[in-house]
This record gives C-alpha cells, sequence and structure tokens, in this order.
C-alpha cells in the first residue's frame, strides 16, 4: 500500500483494516455499541465487509438488501446475501422493488432520470423508510474512498454546490431522517476487496448492467491514473475537502426546509417526494 508507506502480511492487514474502520467510526462520532445499526447491503465486496466488520467489532449491525429487480444480476445478488446472512447469523430484512413500485428496469423506462439516478434514489428512499419503521437510528453503506472522491471530483468540475455541503462521512439525524454514515471511506476499493477476500467472503463480482456507461467509473479510472504517478492523491484529496472545504459549503446546506411528503410522510423538498411521483407514474395507488 504505497499511499500508506506499508507493506502488510495477510494476518497484519486484516489486523490494520478493522483498527481503522474502529478509528475512522470513532473519528467522525459515527455511532456507539448502543446504536442499533441498518447496513445497507447489495452482495458486493463493500457492502458484506462492512456488515462482516461491524459485527465483528461487537456492533448490533443488521442487514437490508433491497431486490432492484434487474434480471439474473439481482437474483444471483439475493444469493449471495442470504447465504453470507446465513454464514454469520445476521438478519436480513428484504425489500422487493417490483412489490413496491416497479423494478429499475421499469421504472428507467418512465422516468427522465438516469439509470443510477433512479436506483440511487429509491434506495436511499427505503434505507430511510425500513430504518424508521424498524427502529434502526443509523444506516450504513459501504462507499469507499475510491466512491467518494471521483463523486467529489464530479460535483467540483460540474460546481454542484447542493451536493458538495452533503460529501461527508456522516449526515446526522435531521427532519425525517436517520443518521448516514460511511466507515470505509478512507479505504480504497482494492483494500475492501481484499479484506473480503482473506476472510472468505463470498460476493458478487459482476458490475450492474446499468452501470457500464455510468460516468462515476470513468471518473474512478481518472482518479487510479493519477493515483498510479502519484501514490496518495485520493486519499489527500478527500480528506484535504473534508478539512478545508466542506465546512463552507455545509452552511449553506444548513438552509434548506424539508417538510414531510403529503402522501408518504417521507422528508422532502416538496409537497410530494420523487419516490410517490414515480409511484405514480407507474400506476401505483397513491395513499396518504
Amino acid at each position: 500500500m504505497p499511499h500508506h508507506r506499508l507493506s502488510l502480511c495477510k494476518g497484519h492487514f486484516v489486523e490494520w483494516f478493522e483498527k481503522h474502520t474502529e478509528k475512522t467510526i470513532k473519528e467522525f462520532k459515527m455511532f456507539t455499541k448502543n446504536d442499533k445499526i441498518l447496513v445497507a447491503i447489495s452482495g458486493g465486496k463493500d457492502s458484506l465487509a462492512l456488515w462482516y466488520v461491524l459485527r465483528k467489532l461487537g456492533y448490533k449491525a443488521d442487514g437490508l438488501y433491497i431486490h432492484l429487480g434487474i434480471g439474473e444480476y439481482s437474483e444471483r445478488s439475493k444469493e449471495k446475501v442470504y447465504k453470507f446472512a446465513e454464514r454469520i447469523g445476521g438478519n436480513v430484512i428484504i425489500v422487493d422493488l417490483k412489490e413496491e413500485v416497479a423494478t429499475i428496469p421499469e421504472l428507467v423506462k418512465i422516468s427522465s432520470r438516469e439509470a443510477c439516478s433512479v436506483c440511487g434514489l429509491v434506495k436511499r428512499y427505503n434505507f430511510n423508510k425500513v430504518a424508521k419503521e424498524k427502529g434502526y437510528n443509523v444506516v450504513a453503506t459501504g462507499h469507499n474512498l475510491d466512491d467518494e472522491a471521483s463523486a467529489l471530483l464530479a460535483n467540483i468540475l460540474n460546481w454542484n454546490e447542493k451536493y458538495l455541503g452533503r460529501k461527508y462521512p456522516v449526515l446526522e439525524e435531521e427532519e425525517g431522517f436517520v443518521r448516514k454514515v460511511k466507515p470505509f471511506c478512507k479505504f480504497t476499493e482494492k483494500e475492501t476487496a481484499l479484506y473480503a477476500l482473506l476472510n472468505g467472503i463470498d460476493f458478487i463480482e459482476e458490475e450492474c448492467p446499468f452501470s457500464e456507461d455510468a460516468t462515476s467509473v470513468f471518473y474512478k479510472e481518472i482518479l487510479n491514473k493519477i493515483e498510479e504517478r502519484s501514490p496518495g492523491t485520493k486519499l489527500r484529496f478527500y480528506l484535504d475537502y473534508l478539512r478545508k472545504v466542506y465546512p463552507k459549503f455545509k452552511k449553506e446546506e444548513d438552509k434548506k426546509n424539508l417538510e414531510p411528503c403529503k402522501v408518504c410522510g417521507q422528508p422532502t423538498m416538496g409537497e410530494v417526494c420523487p419516490v410517490c411521483r414515480l409511484k405514480e407514474k407507474a400506476g401505483v395507488p397513491l395513499t396518504g
């Protein structure tokens, strides 16, 4: 790991990874052993590794899997999740989008949004909805350094100030939202993959079919090329943003006003939230 100036064997890498996960949790005051944590799991390496390490560290963490209805990809993902939950003796909550509103392929056809945008919208909605209904006060996601740095780069290049004000490892509970955290924000994608492999975690290796042309993949490739030439760039880029730039954008973000959706009650900027509007387009009866 040239960006850390470290070379570790299997045993010490696992120890280092777990120690730094705990360190990140405490540094950003993400949660304590008294919190009920809901881990958003997809069947991929990051989310399953996160669920595994949190339980190993002694946190009360259950899993939430959202079945997106993306053909065989979703079926294989669900199978990985079920098997992993059985292995660790963990409780997993399953939400089937087909029963809630419609599958991602169906929603893409009726929405003006890109596939990844639609997917992110309905997933975030259900993360918050299920957490509140089931009594969890924290939602944890497996976003890694590559995810955070590439999103940061995209938002800076386009000067999306609205999103820059929310690019932080912890989004506190507010106006109907539960707390959201990213304990893996300082680990590269390769590091989380290695931790998963060394612990025998069976994850789905293929990428989502809709992610092939995603702009996030393009930005990750750019950052990886820079990282090869100058190790440590990604971590420095992300951490310097948190220290020097984020506080300025956070002040602007604090000015937003959220109201309960008139249909479902979830927090939103308008009278009706985007997910309820999607349900309406999909022909799902709305009740409020």
